[in-house]
């Protein structure tokens, strides 16, 4: 009876991002994640992350020819009327310039969509502040805050090829091959609206499993899951380094932006949105990661004051409550016992725990987190972002001249620990 009636609400929820467009596209990509809803819903919202509604192929048309000043024949050889995709913000076509052999990705804004997507935003701003008004007691203010900030980058190609060459570049240059592939952009082809990049051979993730079945081999089996524990582990490591180590990094790996390539490779697709992580917050998210891997509530609650969020609970066990806040929203991970995230049940650490001030710029990496959780899940894979990225965490803090000092704390917190035992005793 459950599986019909979420089938028919997934229909709805569906149609209604279908034709309202704009933010309500995103609002898909999230609710449609399976640690979030149901499969039904998962199951029909998932394709809008890359097979949204797209613009007739005469309006891309008429806007390349105007960003660009020439007609789009005189400027590509071939150029494939229907998309390879279509999101939010834009979509992609293949093509080839002329005088070239390769072919490229053309990536080109729907028109009139950031004055719909911006007041998208207003209106759930608006929401937002009566939704803290109820018991889930949480900052959606700073989240809606930044979410409006970057959405309003994705508005400017430009701005998103310089942040794709400076992650290009930063993964080639600390690593002897890149973890993840990511585009090339071509000089001299971007406008605001209208960006001409490398073209990646691969499939999109979604459909892993159909291309699995194809060749052969059983999705179910371990051979595929050997496959997928190498992909995510290719992806969640080029994040690790991008946030931890560079501060800078992509912001937006829901299934739509990955691709899969020969041998296994991850190809990284779209830099709209990403995150320049100032120091002290990606100093303090790598203690928070490290208090996550040794389950040490103590430490958790030092790092949430260190990053700035300022939580309130009466709740009983409140360390391991804390603890269990920190899995749920910084590792990939559920935490024990947790299947699927149940934000409204009495159970829930977000119901227990009052989280009244979060900052803003660590919005992105909540997000991130939870895409990649999104991901691993659909997966069919548990796997924790935070176990992998520890000595990549280790790492920045060494650098920072943190980890010794950190690690005289915890051995003086168990100490001390150990010393309140005794007197009990």
């Amino acid at each position: 009876m459950w599986e019909r009636q979420h089938e028919l609400a997934a229909e709805k929820i569906y149609k209604m991002c279908s034709e309202l467009g704009g933010f309500f596209l995103k609002v898909a990509q999230v609710v449609g994640r399976p640690d979030l809803a149901p499969a039904a819903w998962v199951r029909r919202l998932v394709p809008l992350c890359d097979q949204a509604p797209a613009t007739p192929y005469d309006d891309v048309q008429l806007l390349i020819e105007k960003d660009f000043g020439r007609r789009v024949d005189d400027l590509f050889e071939t150029f494939d009327v229907n998309p390879l995709g279509s999101a939010s913000i834009a979509q992609v076509h293949r093509a080839r310039l002329r005088g070239d052999k390769n072919d490229v990705a053309v990536k080109v804004q729907h028109p009139g969509v950031q004055n719909l997507m911006m007041t998208d935003l207003r209106n759930l701003q608006a929401f937002c502040l009566f939704l803290q008004k109820t018991d889930i007691r949480f900052d959606f203010g700073s989240v809606m805050n930044e979410m409006a900030k970057q959405i309003g980058y994705e508005f400017d190609f430009s701005r998103e090829a310089e942040a794709m060459e400076k992650i290009r570049h930063f993964l080639h240059e600390n690593n002897k091959k890149s973890p993840v592939l990511v585009p090339r952009v071509i000089r001299d082809m971007v406008t605001r609206r209208v960006l001409v990049m490398e073209y990646i051979h691969g499939i999109p993730i979604l459909k892993l499993d159909d291309e699995m079945a194809i060749r052969g081999i059983n999705a179910g089996g371990k051979m595929a899951a050997a496959a997928k524990q190498n992909i995510l582990k290719s992806l969640t490591f080029a994040y690790g380094q991008m946030i931890l180590k560079s501060g800078f990094f992509h912001a937006d790996p829901h299934p739509g932006n990955i691709l899969i390539c020969r041998g296994s490779e991850v190809g990284l697709l779209d830099y709209g949105q990403v995150k320049d992580l100032p120091d002290e917050l990606r100093l303090g998210y790598a203690n928070l990661v490290i208090a996550i891997t040794d389950n040490d509530p103590a430490r958790v609650i030092e790092s949430y004051r260190e990053l700035g969020i300022v939580t309130i609970t009466k709740c009983e066990n409140e360390e391991q409550e804390m603890l269990r806040l920190a899995q749920t929203m910084f590792d990939s991970k559920l935490p024990p016992g947790v299947e699927q995230l149940q934000p409204f049940s009495e159970e829930s650490s977000i119901k227990k725990i009052a989280v009244q001030g979060f900052p803003e710029e660590l919005f992105s990496v909540l997000r991130t987190v939870h895409l990649l959780r999104g991901l691993s899940l659909g997966l069919g894979i548990s796997y924790s972002c935070a176990e992998q990225w520890r000595p990549i965490a280790e790492d920045a803090l060494r650098r920072a001249g943190r980890l010794k000092k950190d690690r005289e704390m915890i051995k003086s917190r168990k100490l001390s620990t150990f010393r309140r035992t005794l007197r009990r005793r």
